[in-house]
């Protein structure tokens, strides 16, 4: 067994308390040894044994730390990596990677020269439906995909005080959760030639943006990907209409709320969604509907990528070149909402 992987969390938020700590104190081959933060009680209620150090630069300085964990608001995702690596750290960032390609290509660029891992956090690729579509996608039993649409909504009325919502760098749910279901379609489909966007302010008191609607170009295929924070009635999280037949998913996975809820992330229950989708299949003159079993969701797999890229010299499970191409899709988003048009030449 090689010896555990030090690792240093950059404070602790939503993100760090619900995503990124449970995983990184209970899988094998890390140890969480240090958390930045300027409320150290709260750190240590969680973590008692976890020290606790007042700046990210007191992290960076740590020798022992090999991987440093950015779970921070958007803005300083770029000044923390950038000095991360520069401290001789491997470094996970949270997504969305950075604020800008032109940030994003600099990261990049500094980790290879350094020759340090550099790894964006898009989890939702161990998501049960993200797994389970991808499954669909591969049995082929839609046959060929014309149609694609996501949505990723919540029902959030009333706007709070948090960065998320305020009217700064990064803040809103196109940099939020735009890139988790563009980096989706990605994985599915490769780069669209062209992308059209809709943005918008839609709740009173609203400041950033909190609706979107993005059309993807993909010759006669049409991806569609939706999010909205007025959405009280459920909407299907996949619809998908193929020449033999359609799957349509309600429901998002279950993770996300099981980490809010202060479950444990593991056992051989962990990660089940139970609601199935439903696939329709045409069968001569009629159609055949039937449930679809969904694949386990997994974010601690991520992370055991993580160490096996590091320890192993195994595949990064999420590359800064496959991160680049997601900032690329959100800049030519905003470029299209401000100018109205669909945005080709992207990559």
């Amino acid at each position: 067994m090689s010896k555990p992987i030090k690792v240093g969390i950059v404070g602790y938020g939503y993100a760090s308390k619900t995503f990124h700590a449970p995983f990184l104190a209970m899988l094998d081959g890390f140890e969480l040894t240090t958390i930045s933060s300027s409320d150290a009680n709260k750190v240590n209620i969680d973590f008692p044994d976890v020290k606790v150090v007042a700046t990210p630069e007191q992290l960076f300085a740590d020798p022992e730390i090999e991987l440093v964990v950015i779970p921070t608001p958007n803005d300083t995702h770029y000044p923390l990596a950038r000095d991360a690596l520069a401290a001789g750290k491997h470094v996970v960032v949270d997504k969305p990677f950075t604020l800008s390609v032109e940030e994003a290509v600099k990261l990049k660029e500094q980790a290879e020269k350094a020759g340090k891992l550099l790894s964006i956090y898009h989890n939702r690729r161990w998501d049960s439906g993200f797994r389970t579509v991808q499954k669909i996608l591969r049995d082929g039993c839609l046959g060929e995909i014309k149609y694609y649409e996501s949505h990723f909504d919540r029902y959030r009325p009333v706007v709070r005080q948090r960065w998320r919502e305020a009217d700064i760098p990064g803040a809103g749910i196109w940099y939020d959760l735009g890139p988790h279901v563009i980096d989706q379609v990605l994985q599915y489909f490769g780069k669209p030639t062209g992308i059209t966007v809709d943005l918008g302010i839609i709740r009173p008191g609203a400041q950033a943006v909190d609706y979107f609607h993005a059309m993807l170009e993909y010759g006669d295929k049409k991806v569609v990907l939706h999010s909205t924070t007025l959405a009280a009635a459920p909407m299907p999280i996949y619809t998908i209409h193929g020449m033999q037949g359609s799957y349509v998913k309600y429901g998002l996975d279950t993770q996300e709320d099981a980490l809010k809820g202060g479950a444990i992330p593991q056992g051989e229950h962990w990660g089940e969604d139970p609601n199935l989708g439903i696939v329709t299949l045409s069968q001569g003159d009629d159609m055949v509907s039937k449930p679809w079993p969904n694949e386990k969701g997994n974010y601690g797999g991520y992370y055991d990528a993580i160490h096996d890229a590091i320890r192993l010299g195994k595949p990064n499970p999420v590359t800064p070149n496959e991160a680049i191409d997601i900032m690329k899709l959100i800049e030519a988003g905003i470029a299209s909402a401000q100018q109205k048009r669909t945005i080709e030449n992207i990559f």
